[in-house]
């Protein structure tokens, strides 16, 4: 990789985002992006790129120093010649959650790691939330009732030590089987609602109580990675 064009098309390979995602999260059209991977990122630009993924804006510009903030400088930070980067010694291996079918099959599943499936991610990113590795699980985004916050297909991040609903943030659970992305909003008398980013389409489903017990309805976890950082973290006390 000779350019910081190059550096960003790797990056967004190794964040599973696509060059489109990454246009709407940046506020951008794809074409911009394009660009940018042929041409080099905009020295304006390079700034905001390199701290939305992680890296230092040295080496996304110059591929010279270490690749991630903090970290010293290691030949293996920087790419091979045939483009494919070397993995960093402090990326860490997270499970991957999915619906696995249930023991007494009938086509009911349960959610659970994947056996043998991982998805590397910085510890500095971890680091950077506040994330304990043993809490931390990824999972990929089906269909599109989070569009256009979450693409299908895209890969998200779930912090399991976050389970205590706060309004409005996002979550992964677990609706009798399903593996489910949503707002969730906290309703009189234990109940519960869950909001998609695309409400066109998807309107507002509202649980009472019973209903979450009757249908298995559990928090997974806080949503905090979708190939970006959710930086809305708030100064909540977990317990």
């Amino acid at each position: 990789m000779n350019t910081s064009g190059d550096r960003l098309r790797a990056l967004l390979r190794e964040c599973h985002l696509s060059a489109t995602d990454f246009a709407a999260n940046r506020n951008v059209t794809p074409q911009h992006v394009n660009n940018w991977f042929k041409r080099g990122i905009p020295m304006a630009r390079l700034g905001e790129v390199a701290e939305l993924l992680t890296v230092n804006p040295r080496w996304l510009r110059s591929g010279e120093g270490p690749k991630h903030p903090g970290d010293t400088f290691d030949e293996t930070s920087i790419a091979n010649p045939d483009g494919e980067a070397h993995h960093n010694a402090e990326d860490v291996q997270l499970p991957l959650l999915e619906e696995i079918e249930a023991a007494q099959g009938l086509g009911q599943t349960i959610v659970a790691e994947a056996p043998g499936r991982k998805i590397r991610l910085p510890l500095r990113t971890l680091q950077t939330m506040s994330i304990e590795p043993g809490n931390a699980a990824c999972a990929q985004m089906v269909g599109n009732s989070m569009a256009e916050k979450i693409q299908a297909g895209s890969i998200i991040g779930i912090d399991r030590g976050l389970t205590q609903i706060i309004d409005g943030e996002m979550y992964a659970l677990e609706h009798d089987g399903m593996l489910r992305v949503k707002y969730l909003y906290r309703l009189a008398g234990g109940s519960l609602r869950l909001r998609s980013h695309n409400s066109g389409e998807y309107p507002d489903e509202v649980f009472a109580a019973e209903q979450i017990q009757q249908q298995n309805i559990r928090v997974l976890g806080w949503v905090f990675w979708w190939s970006t950082l959710n930086t809305r973290r708030r100064p909540v006390s977990f317990r």
